[in-house]
């Protein structure tokens, strides 16, 4: 892996002054709990939070949402490079990333409205996981957003539980060619 120079991927969250960082680290025991108490004793807040070994099982990939300021991200980003085991940090800029979240939802569907749950899994290309007698328990992946919106439209029926992974996301792939003469 190749490092990224902290505070080279410019851009902040488009969701309501949230940050997307990713963290590449060693597959260590413990360097999730350094990561994690490195922002508690800055005072902030992680809103989402993903880990998953990358293709080297040597490394973890951590996607990590905060809500910050621009200027006291920046010093997280220098105190988390100085972690040992941090191998690169990468600030991402949604409007240069593709971000993804999976939503399990169990949703009160009577046999009588269950045609009604059913037309907005339809629309929203969601998944049927399990129905129940009076309950079906759906998941829907895609954007942010879009999970926002198929929540709050069931909600209505009335949402018995509900899982969200938290945001994962991947920079954009180039849609040119390098130039061979740039240095």
């Amino acid at each position: 892996m190749n490092p990224v120079p902290t505070g080279s991927a410019p851009g902040r969250g488009g969701d309501g002054g949230t940050t997307t960082l990713v963290v590449h680290v060693e597959n260590k025991a413990g360097v999730l709990a350094r990561v994690a108490g490195l922002f508690a004793r800055r005072g902030f807040n992680i809103e989402s939070l993903a880990v998953a070994p990358t293709a080297d099982g040597r490394f973890s990939r951590l996607t990590i949402v905060v809500g910050v300021d621009a200027a006291p991200m920046e010093q997280v980003v220098k105190q988390l490079d100085k972690l040992v085991n941090v191998v690169d940090i990468e600030e991402l800029n949604p409007a240069a990333s593709v971000e993804r979240e999976l939503m399990m939802v169990t949703v009160r569907a009577d046999p009588s409205i269950r045609g009604q749950i059913l037309d907005l899994v339809r629309i929203f290309q969601a998944t049927v996981l399990n129905v129940g007698y009076d309950e079906m328990m759906v998941s829907l992946t895609g954007s942010p957003g879009r999970v926002d919106d198929f929540e709050e439209l069931l909600r209505p029926y009335g949402i018995a539980d509900v899982q969200r992974t938290g945001k994962v996301a991947l920079s954009k792939l180039a849609k040119t060619a390098p130039d061979p003469l740039a240095p």
